[in-house]
């Protein structure tokens, strides 16, 4: 017999593309299932430290919601060009390293004063953090839940932004009002182990980060792991480094695995393919307020649709030092390191790195950037109001796996000064939040 493809009503294929779409949408970022809900603990303190804080907690009670009014992330301050590696890295290796991070311990009459120890001593802050990259505070009572550590950071006159993904759903607020997300505590993650990334995108980069403790992990590991970014981009071997800058880094962000559309015969399949493109193009990948292009195949599976970012580089200057600084979340997004160590994302959000031409960056290539992150990750045991304040562009952050209950949180900061570049709505945060993850 003859076979002929089966004639498609236009109007009823245009309404299953649709549906199609709120499926990928849901598909997108049902699995990865990130958040824990949000539980209160109570903050044991000596009965001085709890009356001191009873008698500070007038101030924290009034403090304004901010909820809607914490403005957009801000863009990536790229300065990358003309940078002399070999020049650099001689540098490097021939000063004397700042410790990253440097601690500063609470004292009695510390956290006597409160917020006023941070709001004196914000300038001096300021400078240690451009000098050392990250400041461990450690022993404060303040920063023992949202409100308090709310307060800390505005003691110091930091401005909170969005996280650079807000708007995709992919990340919940532990406390809203105060401008505080939730870390990657869930169960289901637990297992997973986050490598080093900068918090930022092609597209938009927060400043500085503030990571606190509420609740160590209860039987074991979880610690928060850094490492100085002038110190990676030191040890890289020069021509990987080399080759890396001239040639450029592009990074997929999400796969979508679409096999029955195999099944459709000739230009049947090949309008889906289109169809479903442009769907994710038009209607998801903007909820993730990120230049991306949709690409059918890139590694070599021809029904995988990735979501990929336009050529970066992976070295950058710093904004305010000018000093280049490993500037890339290669160590947490290569697939090549992801398989070779503990990971429970699933398929849909699995990343990948290639270079700017989106040939495949070699295996021995990217074990040699893994070897030089590797060897200057500082892994932190936090306690319970202990806060890291990190240069976002100068450190990288991750987590160990970990056993047990754990509850860390973190705020975003931008510089007011440059001016909100318009904030993305909530639709799909919200809905992600409410009603696929749970609040």
């Amino acid at each position: 017999g003859v076979h002929r493809s089966p004639t498609v009503n236009p109007m009823q294929f245009d309404r299953r593309m649709r549906f199609l779409g709120l499926v990928l949408c849901v598909q997108l970022v049902l699995p990865f299932n990130l958040f824990t809900p949000i539980t209160r603990h109570g903050v044991h303190r000596s009965p001085t430290a709890r009356a001191i804080a009873e008698l500070l907690k007038s101030d924290v009670d009034v403090k304004p919601p901010l909820g809607g009014m914490v403005p957009d992330c801000p863009a990536t301050i790229w300065d990358a060009g003309d940078i002399d590696i070999e020049y650099w890295q001689n540098k490097y290796m021939n000063e004397d390293r700042p410790a990253c991070p440097v601690e500063v311990v609470a004292t009695a009459s510390d956290n006597v004063a409160g917020p006023a120890y941070f709001t004196e001593r914000a300038e001096e802050f300021k400078e240690m953090l451009l000098t050392h990259g990250t400041i461990w505070f450690r022993g404060f009572d303040l920063m023992k839940d949202p409100e308090g550590f709310r307060s800390f950071w505005e003691a110091l006159g930091l401005d909170p932004c969005l996280d650079p993904i807000h708007n995709s759903g992919l990340r919940k607020f532990h406390s809203k009002k105060d401008a505080v997300y939730e870390e990657v505590n869930k169960q289901s993650l637990a297992k997973h182990y986050i490598g080093l990334h900068n918090e930022a995108t092609e597209k938009k980069t927060a400043k500085t980060g503030a990571f606190v403790c509420f609740k160590p992990a209860t039987i074991s590991g979880g610690e928060f792991l850094i490492a100085d970014g002038e110190a990676i981009f030191r040890d890289i071997p020069l021509e990987v480094l080399r080759t890396l800058y001239e040639r450029q880094v592009r990074i997929s962000v999400s796969n979508l695995d679409l096999d029955v559309l195999s099944m459709l015969p000739g230009e049947a399949k090949e309008a889906a393919m289109g169809k479903v493109t442009e769907l994710v193009d038009k209607n998801i990948a903007p909820k993730f307020d990120m230049d991306l292009e949709m690409l059918w195949g890139t590694d070599g599976k021809d029904m995988r649709l990735q979501a990929v970012e336009l050529p970066e580089p992976p070295v950058n200057r710093h904004p305010e030092t000018k000093r280049p600084v490993w500037f890339c979340n290669m160590h947490n997004h290569a697939r090549f390191l992801r398989d070779r160590r503990p990971c429970s994302v699933p398929e849909v959000g699995m990343t990948d790195i290639y270079f700017g031409d989106l040939s495949i960056i070699p295996g021995e290539m990217l074990q040699q950037v893994n070897d030089a992150c590797e060897r200057n990750i500082v892994r932190v045991p936090m306690q319970p109001g202990d806060v890291l304040l990190c240069d976002n562009y100068r450190v990288l952050h991750g987590r160990d796996i970990f056993e047990g209950d754990r509850l860390h949180a973190v705020s975003w900061f931008g510089d007011s000064s440059e001016g909100p570049p318009g904030k993305p709505g909530d639709l799909l945060n919200s809905f992600v939040n409410n009603f696929l993850v749970g609040k």
